[in-house]
């Protein structure tokens, strides 16, 4: 088994090791024996570890990229929008841990069979069909979040992402914002567009780090974020 080591406090459950001559991600798995996506398992006594393909997932991206911190710890209660198949969804359930839970919104019916089937053996992961911007039926299915996850990719996703932190993020929380630049305004260059998405997150929460994801994922940035207490 290649050696893992554990990334800090700031990435709790996820350790690096190496592929070859390669870095490589891998989170401790909630539930050993059980992959999501066909990636690799790596046994340890009585400890498994998943690996985190940072080509399938944007906060594995961000997390290759050198970005300073995430702020989901164990035991968060997790709002993640943008769900799709699970694959970050699985990691970052692993990520929290048993005493954690992670509400999986998504408004797609073709990637919540493949959700459902994910969260089956995963407890601690709660599929929601329901759209990202639809809050107030939202509320009706989720409390309030130690950690908001937004990857969806629509026009005014800052504003729709800006309002389930204002609704649903705690105080002192952390949020991270996946921006897919094209599906905001094709007629920018990405690095201008996220520009514009930094100032507009700065005058409403507290930026604390952003990453553009590139090679992994094409025009794709991501921002991390806290909430300060409310007065």
């Amino acid at each position: 088994m290649p050696q893992l080591s554990p990334l800090g406090q700031k990435f709790p459950n996820i350790f690096l090791g190496r592929k070859g001559n390669r870095k490589a991600l891998y989170t401790k798995s909630l539930v050993p024996g059980e992959p999501v996506y066909g990636e690799e398992l790596l046994r340890d006594g009585k400890s498994e570890y998943r690996s985190w393909d940072p080509s399938r997932s944007k906060l594995a991206a961000a997390i290759m990229k050198g970005i300073s911190q995430i702020g989901v710890r164990e035991g968060d209660y997790v709002l993640y929008l943008g769900a799709a198949s699970g694959t970050t969804v699985s990691h970052v359930a692993d990520i929290v841990g048993k005493r954690g839970l992670v509400f999986a919104v998504d408004m797609a019916y073709r990637t919540m069979r493949d959700l459902l089937f994910m969260a089956e053996k995963r407890p601690t992961v709660v599929p929601i069909l329901c759209d990202a911007n639809d809050t107030k039926e939202l509320a009706r299915r989720v409390c309030l979040a130690d950690f908001v996850y937004m990857d969806v990719a629509q026009k005014d996703q800052v504003r729709i992402f800006l309002k389930n932190c204002d609704l649903f993020l705690k105080d002192e929380g952390f949020a991270v914002l996946c921006v897919k630049a094209r599906s905001i305004d094709v007629t920018k260059k990405p690095k201008q567009l996220y520009r514009t998405v930094l100032k507009e997150l700065e005058q409403r929460i507290t930026v604390v780090d952003h990453r553009e994801l590139d090679p992994f994922e094409k025009d794709h940035a991501l921002f991390v974020v806290k909430r300060s207490a409310r007065r």
